[in-house]
């Protein structure tokens, strides 16, 4: 919500949180229906009281809550608070995204028919990675309440294998999670002298930022190269990384912090190729958006990841957490004769951008909404 546009004044000193440019991507495409209203419901503790707000013909409920006792009740209390929004709006259908703040758990509870949709899959990651007592918690609650839903959304091939597996009876489709068009309009000009690096990570073990560094760290004296690293983490957080690699790599690095989903298409123009060593991840945006524009791409081969990456197509895989596989496959990337230049294969291009299309999300889940109201009617 805190990157929309001309937000009421009340709201405009907030921090802003994790974009979830699919979340935006497909709110604007929905908002093209003119059979479609969507009401939006969003809950803050750093706010002095309720309020609502519309933009582009959407319905924002912003609603203020206590801060920890809400995983300390069960969620209860952002049960209580939503449904009495939902009384007012009187839904058609209900759409909980993501199992990190319970949603699936309070849809269950509001009386409405309802599709939860899968973002990141704890149960999985508890498998791969290790988790925090918070994951841990609402991992517990995944298990419990995604048996109960009428519709559950992944977002890719692998996430609807692994859940159907986990649960044989649940009714599972599969929707991609996509970013913006302007992804699909990036202007590439490649930069490959010096190579220019490109990585878009979070400071946790999950996303393998320990494996990036140390992979580039020992690329340092062989190939001449700079690096894009955005991210939300501090200065102060990644300037604790330094010990851990040398002075020569650490000054070929420029950080970029907190970008707006633009200013990430536009450093998406010259890199010749993105680097994401996750270690586990249902369908990172950061691959998708790279997918979209056109930049080559260096990936684990987990999870998600092989349904937007065609090797020697579009990018390379190497097995996840595999040092030594990874520095071979930036080397290889490098000498590529598409990747090297930072160019892909443009039918695979074209094929991917129709796949992560807004239009295609948008037209699939309108059918999971309305599979999602039959069966409550039956």
């Amino acid at each position: 919500m805190e990157w929309l546009p001309d937000l009421p004044a009340p709201l405009r000193a907030l921090p802003r949180r994790h974009p979830a440019t699919w979340q935006i991507a497909l709110l604007a495409e929905l908002q093209k229906n003119p059979l479609v209203r969507v009401h939006v419901i969003c809950l803050r503790s750093r706010i002095k009281r309720s309020l609502q707000f519309e933009c582009n013909g959407s319905v924002f409920h912003v609603l203020k809550v206590p801060t920890w006792l809400r995983p300390l009740s069960g969620f209860w209390i952002d049960t209580v608070l939503i449904k009495r929004a939902c009384r007012r709006i009187n839904p058609d259908v209900v759409h909980a995204w993501g199992s990190e703040k319970g949603a699936p758990l309070i849809a269950s509870r509001l009386g409405y028919p309802y599709v939860a949709t899968i973002q990141g899959l704890l149960t999985w990651y508890r498998e791969i990675v290790p988790l925090t007592l918070y994951e841990r918690f609402v991992e517990k609650l995944e298990r419990l309440s995604l048996p109960r839903a009428p519709v559950v959304t992944g977002e890719s091939t692998f996430t609807v294998q692994y859940l159907r597996r986990q649960y044989p009876h649940l009714d599972v489709r599969h929707v991609e999670h996509v970013p913006d068009w302007f992804f699909h309009q990036v202007q590439r000009r490649p930069q490959t002298d010096p190579v220019h690096f490109i990585s878009v990570c979070s400071l946790n073990y999950r996303k393998g930022l320990d494996l990036l560094f140390k992979a580039l760290d020992q690329l340092t004296p062989q190939i001449p190269f700079k690096l894009t690293l955005i991210s939300s983490s501090t200065p102060d957080q990644l300037e604790n990384l330094r010990a851990t690699v040398s002075d020569a790599f650490w000054q070929r690095i420029g950080f970029k912090r907190n970008l707006t989903p633009q200013a990430v298409a536009k450093e998406l123009e010259t890199p010749t190729l993105m680097l994401m060593p996750t270690r586990a991840d249902t369908g990172p945006m950061a691959v998708k958006e790279a997918v979209l524009a056109g930049v080559p791409v260096v990936a684990s081969n987990v999870g998600g990841i092989p349904d937007y990456i065609v090797p020697g197509k579009n990018g390379l895989l190497f097995p996840a957490n595999d040092l030594s596989e990874f520095v071979r496959a930036i080397k290889n990337a490098c000498e590529h004769p598409l990747f090297g230049k930072g160019l892909v294969e443009a039918g695979t291009l074209a094929r991917l951008r129709d796949y992560l299309s807004p239009l295609t999300a948008a037209n699939r889940i309108m059918e999971v909404y309305q599979a999602a109201r039959q069966k409550c009617q039956r």
